[in-house]
């Protein structure tokens, strides 16, 4: 790979718009993910429980981490915002579900987002590239 920084996955869209990020971008051994929010159809999730969103998040997040050839094993470090601090137990859960061995390290905040979601999570992860020798 001669280039410095390696965008994965076709763009994002909402509503047919297409957004002025990328899913995800590899950068030499490590893979950074766009803060995910739950998505249903292409459009975000506004409703359903936490553990719903929550699956669904983490789902999107899985199949992004494929596309870059990584999976969730590789994930070193997570960030988490909740809308909600009461939520964090059901979050907790689901997301125990995903990481059940050596999960990466992980912050969390209650905060307001920008889309009417429970939850967004967004990944590092760490899978080192081939070597062409």
């Amino acid at each position: 790979m001669g280039d410095r920084k390696q965008v994965i996955g076709p763009p994002l869209e909402i509503g047919g718009r297409v957004l002025s990020l990328s899913r995800a971008i590899r950068a030499g051994d490590f893979v950074f993910l766009t803060g995910q929010i739950p998505m249903r159809d292409g459009v975000p999730m506004t409703d359903g429980t936490i553990e719903e969103q929550t699956r669904a998040v983490l789902d999107d997040i899985t199949a992004t981490l494929a596309e870059a050839g990584c999976t969730r094993d590789d994930v070193v470090k997570a960030m988490v915002w909740l809308r909600e601090r009461s939520d964090f137990p059901g979050f907790n859960a689901v997301y125990g579900d995903y990481f059940p061995e050596a999960p990466p390290t992980r912050s969390a905040v209650v905060s307001d987002l920008l889309v009417d979601a429970r939850v967004e999570v967004e990944v590092v992860a760490y899978r080192p590239l081939e070597s062409s020798s």
